[in-house]
């Protein structure tokens, strides 16, 4: 999920947004919807990058990422969730201790809870590849290494392996006579 890094929420303003690219005193913002909207959030207005926020949970870990409960959420309920924002805070509860059992329910309110729908409706609405990301992952690594191997058997066809042929051996004679240094003689004319 790659993606959430790219994702923002901003407190104030509903909905999610795209990060576009920074700013001396801000970031510039889109809209995740029809719309596409830009906006620029100066450095006083809270902006929260979805792959930093967490879930508080009662385990010796004491948080979960998000990334790590859209997943969980994904898995057991699919796209479509049979609660929205405005069910009752028994279902919102009863909803997120299926998806994260482990939940710390004192510290995680229903208006979490509700954002956490609102987030998970957007991201599948408009990124449903977040969702299915890993398995596309997996299946170009496997079609990546079935195409190594058809590589390897072309070559292996076309070149079949070579062996390095052995060094001969030199007589003993000529390796003194390579090793010698050459004089000159010389000859005097009188």
């Amino acid at each position: 999920m790659e993606l959430l890094k790219e994702i923002a929420s901003v407190s104030g303003k509903g909905g999610l947004f795209r990060i576009l690219k920074p700013t001396r005193n801000g970031v510039i913002l889109e809209t995740i919807d029809e719309k596409k909207i830009k906006l620029a959030a100066s450095s006083n207005e809270r902006v929260s990058i979805l792959k930093e926020i967490s879930v508080y949970t009662t385990g010796a870990e004491s948080s979960k990422s998000l990334e790590e409960v859209l997943k969980s959420v994904h898995k057991l309920f699919g796209a479509e969730l049979k609660v929205s924002n405005k069910s009752s805070d028994a279902e919102l509860r009863a909803f997120m201790e299926k998806a994260v059992p482990d939940y710390d329910a004192e510290r995680v309110y229903c208006s979490d809870i509700k954002k956490l729908i609102n987030w998970y409706g957007i991201l599948t609405k408009n990124f449903p590849e977040i969702f299915t990301e890993k398995k596309a992952e997996e299946k170009k690594e496997v079609a990546a290494k079935k195409e190594t191997a058809k590589e390897k058997e072309a070559v292996e066809e076309v070149a079949p392996e070579v062996k390095p042929k052995a060094k001969t051996k030199e007589p003993a004679k000529e390796k003194e006579e390579k090793a010698k240094p050459k004089t000159a003689s010389k000859t005097t004319k009188k």
